[in-house]
């Protein structure tokens, strides 16, 4: 029988669940625990909905890789200049991709709490110095032999779907209980490219949220048709480069005068798929792990009835 896994944006997730859930839910000390259980709500649903055989929360160690900055200075640095308590390029922060405001005050100390509570239930935490959460999405969808679903709210990780390796994604509506599927199909249909098109689509496109200026007066359906002409970033850098091509003389001025972001712009916008990761089960575990550690943190906490769902929703 084909195994089925499940791949988390983690933080992409329990930034949703920090603004979906009132920071009324709190600890018995007080303390806002409204992403975690949100986070665990989130999970129960998933697998309740999608029964993964395995299924990974993929955690970004590094927010801002340093390597990635050097390539694009201007990448994710607004978000340091928003949040003054976000971490600087090379340290771990809890991704805010989805809310240029920066990273909420209460969010922050929920973070570890979040990590302690999978590794005592037995959900598999992944990820890897000098790398953000996509990256290792990306390595484990493009290493998987069997179906892939990638839970997240960042449109980025849609350069992964490939109808040919079952690798598609679900992308959050309405919580996770209201889903769109991601396919190559769709794909086609919304931006008139397939996954592997994706990529060169944003990089031309350009991203706000993610510091990337694009090609000044490209936009959406700009990159769609030139790419539907092109085939792909190549071949319209080659037709920018080409006198005789049929680029309008604005759209040739604007490539050749991107070209050099558009030389480096790719190992930034496109996800590494090559990533050295750590050992780890992908199972999804029918008991707690940890069972001792995860009573201490459920009293600690007050993780109560969405902590109890997840885990009766592992045991079926």
């Amino acid at each position: 029988m084909t195994r089925r896994l499940m791949l988390l944006d983690t933080a992409s997730l329990y930034f949703r669940a920090y603004f979906g859930v009132p920071d009324s839910v709190r600890a018995p000390d007080g303390t806002p625990v409204n992403a975690v259980r949100g986070l665990l709500d989130f999970i129960a649903r998933l697998v309740q909905d999608h029964r993964p055989d395995d299924l990974v929360a993929c955690m970004d160690a590094d927010w801002r890789p340093q390597w990635r900055v050097e390539l694009i200075p201007s990448y994710k640095a607004h978000r340091v200049a928003n949040d003054q308590s976000a971490a600087q390029p090379g340290e771990h922060a809890p991704h805010s991709g989805d809310y240029p405001e920066g990273i909420p005050d209460t969010l922050s100390p929920q973070v570890p709490v979040i990590e302690e509570v999978l590794d005592a239930i037995g959900i598999a935490r992944v990820g890897a110095p000098g790398y953000e959460a996509d990256d290792v999405i990306g390595t484990l969808a493009t290493r998987a032999s069997s179906p892939v679903d990638i839970v997240t709210g960042d449109r980025d990780l849609y350069q992964l779907v490939s109808d040919a390796r079952q690798a598609r994604v679900l992308y959050p509506i309405k919580g996770v209980g209201t889903l769109q599927t991601v396919d190559e199909e769709w794909l086609r249909e919304k931006y008139g490219v397939d996954g592997s098109g994706y990529a060169d689509l944003a990089l031309l496109r350009g991203d706000p949220s993610d510091g990337l200026p694009g090609v000044p007066g490209v936009g959406e359906k700009t990159a769609a048709k030139l790419l539907a002409a092109y085939g792909d970033l190549a071949g319209i850098m080659a037709a920018a480069a080409d006198p005789t091509s049929k680029l309008t003389p604005a759209q040739r001025k604007r490539l050749v005068e991107a070209k050099d972001y558009v030389a480096v712009a790719p190992r930034v916008v496109r996800v590494a798929t090559d990533v050295t990761l750590p050992a780890f089960d992908p199972a999804l575990p029918t008991t707690p792990r940890h069972p001792e550690a995860l009573d201490a943190l459920t009293t600690r906490w007050g993780l109560g009835t969405s902590l109890s769902r997840l885990i009766m929703t592992l045991q079926r």
